[in-house]
């Protein structure tokens, strides 16, 4: 019998590692930011910049939805690089997923941090390749503006540094022996 892996190369009641419920946690993750990213930007567009209101206050003068089309990288940085960025976008997802030929069996939690990182990628990518700009909205007044993906990002690569920096127990004891 062939089983999942195809030409008898694994036992038949053994699933590929793609379908393991923490890579399924990954995928539904990305999924899950890259559509409330595209819903929240959709929704900055219609209320602030379709309404001719490029800001309003949310929570007193602290949090405000501000409306900007972000042509640089983080804080402004390398302005009008579109097809840098695009490439950029790309290569970080292929890392992604290239990193799980080299991680053995990543934990929920990296599986869920990288799952934020490829959503962040991708919700952003979008924007980069569709109109040559990234829609920012969520103004905390004294941040730079930022979107969904970005926070899915930054969330996702802090996640990554603690996992890195503070492996679970485990891992830890196995590396001793």
């Amino acid at each position: 019998m062939l089983g999942w892996g195809g030409l008898g190369s694994k036992k038949a009641t053994e699933r590929p590692r793609w379908l393991s419920a923490r890579v399924a946690l990954f995928i539904v993750t990305s999924a899950a930011v890259v559509l409330l990213d595209r819903w929240t930007k959709e929704l900055a567009i219609e209320h602030l910049l379709e309404r001719g209101v490029p800001s309003r206050p949310i929570l007193g003068e602290y949090i405000r939805l501000t409306y900007v089309e972000n042509r640089g990288a983080a804080f402004g940085l390398l302005q009008d690089q579109t097809y840098f960025f695009i490439v950029v976008g790309v290569i970080v997802i292929g890392v992604i997923i290239a990193s799980y030929r080299y991680v053995p069996e990543p934990s929920w939690f990296l599986n869920l941090c990288l799952g934020l990182q490829m959503g962040g990628a991708i919700g952003n990518l979008i924007d980069r390749v569709r109109d040559g700009y990234v829609v920012d909205f969520i103004d905390l007044t004294f941040w730079p503006v930022f979107n969904i993906a970005d926070s899915a990002i930054c969330v996702g690569v802090a996640g990554l540094a603690i996992s890195v920096l503070f492996p679970p127990r485990e891992r830890q004891l196995e590396h001793r022996a």
